[in-house]
């Protein structure tokens, strides 16, 4: 329910318009809904009788070195590159949090939600609602862990059953048991206008990829979860939530094109949805379920799992104030990471301007993640060696390099790509098209500048060093802290001194 919690959120009511928009045709529309869950859910081999998998089984291998860890990627790129000294580990730190915002979803919210009330979509009534929403999500996660899991579980069921429903009434489309007179039309010409510019490619290969985005979120706390053998449990909770959705994502995005013009799905936006009860129950009470259906599913995505990121992050000593940040008081619920990302969600919905915003934010937010997936593949290789050389025993979880490889491969295409010019009139936002990249690119070395003064340049003029100091929270939470440990510099062999570095 965790992944599916993250997986089951706006993207599959939001996204498919834009992708068909970016490659030009349905063929090349439905395989990039096929290829984007094959870099995470892949094919069979028989090493240990595990099922292979590209990004899911390269986590379970990672996993499985630190089975008492929680935080997923912050743990594996902490241990693979642990030189220079706790540089990969700030700037993830630095970067994941800045990009933390939960922005898509609350746009995408807020205009089903004034769909849904027949209100005309303003900027300022998209901001209001975006921000009202990011406000109620926040709220329950920072109040009580157990009734959020409860909520998540509740929404998570609910949205399946939508997404359900939805893939049902597309069958009784495809079938003409609805008002739609041809629903085949779409899918003569099939391959018609389909386009191999990279960058129109590697776009719509973000934007579905954003809608499978989750299948990892159990990781994130796979130092809380209980049993014999947590990896395996995380693991198999993988394979189902992605089967689950896979399987409901692409009848969905039948659905779609059964329904509804090709025209009109191109230049949807975010509106696929309510374009498709609209043509299937016109002027009937019914095309307004799917409004709702989506801005609830968009409410049931509360990030629990990001929030655990936040506090190992914390407790590494690698954000300031990691005292704060780790704590768990006064409700038992990381609040100190909950208020932050809530901060920057609503920071980052009003100052984007909101025809842009959807499209921008989400694009912005794969940019440096991809870089890090692209770290986490080369760094499964080094700990691999890494614990080779120590004599380590190799894990129960190992995948072939053939399936690291290419989910190496798909990281650095879609930072490559989005470089090269768009055809005309494919771009996904008014401004420059690359904008994003650099925006990305900037905030990355942004990251290493705050590293180079914080951790090289004031300690070699000031003369001290930054060593971790382990603290006792209470409760058995344990956090880290980088402290200045400042050398001797008078003969009489005072003490060292050290004082915290927030």
């Amino acid at each position: 329910m965790l992944n599916l919690g993250q997986l089951l959120g706006s993207g599959i009511f939001s996204v498919p318009g834009v992708v068909l928009d970016s490659v030009g045709s349905v063929g090349l529309s439905l395989s990039l809904w096929v290829i984007s869950p094959i870099f995470a859910l892949g094919a069979w081999h028989s090493f240990d009788n595990v099922l292979s998998t590209f990004a899911l089984l390269s986590y379970t291998e990672l996993a499985s070195f630190f089975p008492g860890r929680s935080g997923a990627e912050v743990v594996f790129l902490e241990h693979a590159y642990p030189r220079p000294r706790f540089f990969v580990p700030i700037t993830f730190a630095i970067s994941s949090v800045l990009l933390s915002f939960s922005a898509s979803n609350s746009i995408v919210f807020a205009q089903y939600t004034l769909s849904f009330f027949d209100l005309p979509i303003t900027d300022l009534s998209q901001t209001v609602l975006a921000v009202g929403v990011a406000t109620f999500s926040a709220a329950v996660v920072a109040t009580s862990t157990k009734w959020a899991l409860r909520a998540v579980n509740a929404l998570s069921l609910f949205k399946v059953l939508s997404l359900v429903f939805v893939a049902v009434t597309g069958v009784a489309v495809l079938a003409g048991f609805t008002r739609i007179s041809d629903p085949l039309a779409n899918f003569h010409n099939f391959w018609q206008g389909g386009t191999a510019n990279p960058n129109s490619l590697a776009t719509a290969l973000i934007k579905t990829n954003f809608a499978y985005i989750g299948w990892s979120n159990a990781f994130n706390v796979l130092g809380e979860v209980n049993g014999t053998s947590p990896v395996l449990t995380v693991r198999n909770a993988g394979f189902i939530s992605l089967g689950i959705v896979t399987t409901l994502f692409f009848a969905v995005n039948l659905a779609y094109i059964a329904a509804v013009p090709l025209d009109e799905i191109r230049h949807s936006g975010q509106l696929i949805g309510v374009l498709f009860f609209e043509h299937v129950f016109s002027g009937h009470w019914a095309s307004k379920i799917l409004p709702i259906l989506v801005a609830l599913s968009c409410v049931g995505n509360i990030t629990i799992g990001q929030a655990r990121i936040f506090r190992e992050v914390a407790r590494q000593g690698l954000l300031p104030y990691p005292t704060f940040f780790a704590s768990t008081r006064p409700f038992g619920t990381p609040l100190g990471p909950v208020a932050l990302k809530y901060a920057i969600t609503v920071l980052a919905i009003s100052a984007i301007p909101a025809r842009d915003a959807f499209n921008f934010l989400l694009d912005l937010g794969s940019y440096p993640i991809l870089v890090f997936h692209a770290a986490t593949a080369i760094g499964l290789w080094l700990l691999r060696a890494r614990r080779a050389s120590e004599g380590l025993k190799k894990s129960p979880f190992q995948v072939w390099n053939a399936v690291i490889a290419l989910w190496l491969f798909q990281s650095v295409f879609l930072l490559v790509m989005p470089w090269v010019p768009p055809e005309d009139g494919h771009a996904d936002v008014s401004f420059w098209y690359a904008t994003y990249c650099v925006v990305g690119i900037i905030l990355l070395l942004l990251c290493a500048l705050f590293y180079y003064v914080w951790i090289v340049l004031l300690p070699k003029i000031s003369g001290y060093e930054i060593v971790e100091e382990v603290v006792d929270l209470g409760g058995g939470a344990l956090t880290s802290r980088l402290v200045r440990k400042y050398k001797i510099r008078s003969p009489d062999e005072r003490p060292l001194l050290s004082s915290p570095h927030d």
